[in-house]
């Protein structure tokens, strides 16, 4: 019977581990949402340096479930990262987690910590949906249920945006330095985003303390890339297989990854640029190249592939005619795009297409396709209404919005429904509900979703039709009835 991860000591010498005593870590950052990308990315770039400044342990935090939580805590913290490629698949042993602890049993020990002046920097990782962003408006949703309910409560928080107004309330309060809030999530201008959200937060609370965060506490934006698919059986196995050891928190993830970061923080940082991060003063053009060009095409990889039966992304790279309509969409969003210092963008797309037929890496459409509503305007959308001002006919850009439309149908290509796994999810079955099944009557009813789509698409009726049609292609060579 094997044993748990606990110590990377006696682990074998193919298995890389922590380069530093665990021992004398102190915590430093507090991040919210230990899901599998913190694990590949931010929890690994700290790792790499804490060698040289030990006092950047993390403490990680779930503000929902306690999973994760309970796995890292039974492993003293440790996990495996396996990084696959067709060479193989090797394992590291992270170590930059010091503790993991769960919100809803013990929100005042979470309010605790934030206030703690150790803490420098809360960095997050908890998906578009968790900000609680009005998709029309821009700014809070109010009838997000944590942003309702900590607005009624907010010294008794239960979502991210709360317990970071908290937290900087109470910073404040004892005459501390604030932390520096961190978004590593797939948000254009995440860091602005997460500042506005903050702000109009902290205005219906107190208009002082919105003052005090608007004057002391940076909010800078970063842009993350590292595909990471959800841990499976085989995950856990071949960490056991490599280490001898049991890792329920296992993790995979390929070879790439990349971080860029607006060098703007309050009270200090880790050296993450010796672990490879790029940091700069603005990270725009970065995040625009990856949000069009990567993000834009697995998701339209991913509405594809999944409805013509596609499991993960390495196998529509196996689709001649699907691979081909992914290399179109990469020019045709490169197009949208400025010069993006150091980079080639011919080159990023070859290398792009060459890590979406990695045959290691198990990324699945169904994971990718989720929560549509919330990536398509920063991926999609707003690339599309560019490239109609500059005269294109953003072809590329109408087939991946059928695809999606074809998605949201709830139905696969046999007829049997699947959970879109979308915040709109409801609004938009009841939608459907009403119209035909015909491909003008589904578009039509989905153009019509409050705030999605820009008037500058939904009224250009060549682009339309071009979606229309394209939709009409998908529902009949998928055999749903129209």
């Amino acid at each position: 019977m094997t044993t748990r991860l606990q110590n990377p000591d006696g682990l074998p010498a193919s298995v890389t581990r922590p380069a530093y005593r665990r021992d004398a870590l102190t915590t430093g950052i507090l991040h919210l949402g230990p899901g599998a990308f913190f694990r590949a990315h931010l929890a690994v770039y700290t790792d790499d340096v804490l060698g040289k400044d030990t006092r950047w342990g993390i403490e990680a935090v779930s503000l929902r479930s306690t999973d994760v939580v309970d796995h890292l805590n039974e492993q003293n913290g440790l996990y495996n990262l396996l990084v696959r490629d067709t060479a193989g698949t090797t394992a590291r042993v992270i170590g930059s987690i010091v503790k993991a602890r769960a919100a809803v049993p013990d929100p005042a020990g979470l309010l605790a910590r934030l206030a703690d002046p150790a803490i420098r920097i809360v960095s997050l990782t908890v998906t578009e949906k968790a900000y609680g962003l009005d998709p029309r408006t821009g700014g809070l949703d109010l009838a997000h249920p944590d942003i309702a309910a900590d607005l009624a409560n907010p010294t008794k928080p239960r979502g991210v945006i709360g317990y970071i107004v908290a937290g900087l309330a109470a910073r404040r309060a004892l005459g501390l330095t604030p932390f520096t809030p961190l978004s590593c999530d797939n948000l254009p201008g995440n860091g602005a985003v997460l500042k506005r959200l903050t702000l109009e937060f902290a205005e219906r609370v107190d208009a002082s303390l919105r003052h005090w965060i608007e004057e002391t506490v940076p909010f800078p934006s970063t842009m993350v890339d590292r595909i990471t698919p959800a841990s499976t059986d085989e995950t856990y196995a071949d960490a056991e297989r490599l280490t001898g050891q049991t890792d329920l928190a296992a993790i995979e993830t390929e070879p790439f990854s990349q971080w860029v970061i607006e060098d703007h923080f309050a009270d200090g940082r880790p050296a993450w640029e010796a672990a490879g991060a790029v940091m700069v003063s603005d990270v725009s053009a970065y995040e625009k190249m990856k949000l069009r060009m990567l993000n834009g095409a697995h998701s339209l990889l991913a509405y594809l592939g999944f409805i013509a039966g596609h499991e993960f992304i390495r196998d529509t790279m196996q689709d001649a005619a699907l691979k081909s309509l992914a290399e179109r969409h990469m020019e045709a969003a490169a197009r949208t795009l400025d010069p993006v210092s150091g980079i080639d963008l011919g080159a990023y797309a070859s290398d792009l297409i060459a890590r979406f037929e990695n045959r290691a890496i198990a990324h699945r459409t169904y994971q990718i396709a989720m929560d549509g509503t919330q990536k398509l305007p920063q991926r999609l959308l707003q690339p599309a209404t560019e490239a109609l001002a500059r005269g294109e006919d953003a072809e590329t850009f109408a087939i991946a919005v059928a695809g999606w439309m074809r998605y949201a149908t709830g139905l696969d290509r046999d007829g049997k429904p699947y959970e879109l796994r979308d915040p709109r999810a409801a609004e938009i079955a009841e939608l459907l509900s009403g119209s035909e099944k015909d491909s003008g009557s589904i578009s039509r009813a989905l153009f019509s979703l409050p705030g999605l789509f820009p008037g500058a698409l939904t009224s250009n009726a060549a682009w339309t039709s071009r979606v229309e049609q394209a939709l009409a292609d998908l529902l009949r060579e998928n055999r749903i009835s129209a």
